[in-house]
């Protein structure tokens, strides 16, 4: 893949991650929390997917820990350790926030809470923040 082509694809993969997390506000506000958790962790997938595609690689899951811990044996990542954590709490809402069996005995839209949504939101925009630099600093 070429330099251009390498940002083009991050530029690609950042804005829709930028996206699915202005879908997670709107939700939050509507009191959707249970998505909103959700489209937060997709957008900080998408925001480190750019990280990839920036280094020219191909990545490959949905844990937003593993893509960063992945990433961090090709790249250096200084902050790499704050960004995990902030990952490992996103991943935890990949799955159990869509699915009435991904709880005991619980459904999704019952269990979240606003501040379940807002802390969601804020490690993914820490995520984004930390993609957008990665990208910039390599253009």
């Amino acid at each position: 893949m070429s330099r251009a082509d390498a940002r083009h694809n991050a530029a690609r993969w950042l804005s829709t991650g930028r996206d699915d997390l202005t879908s997670a506000e709107i939700l939050k506000d509507a009191g959707r929390h249970a998505y909103a958790c959700f489209l937060a962790q997709q957008g900080a997938e998408k925001a480190v997917k750019a990280m990839w595609y920036m280094t020219d690689q191909d990545p490959w899951g949905h844990s937003v820990q593993r893509l960063l811990e992945d990433l961090s044996q090709t790249v250096s990542l200084a902050e790499i350790q704050d960004l995990t954590v902030l990952a490992a709490s996103l991943d935890k809402y990949y799955i159990p926030t869509r699915y009435p069996n991904g709880l005991p005995d619980l459904t999704p839209h019952k269990v979240y809470s606003a501040s379940d949504s807002q802390n969601a939101i804020s490690s993914a925009e820490q995520l984004l923040a930390a993609a957008e630099r990665f990208v910039s600093q390599r253009q």
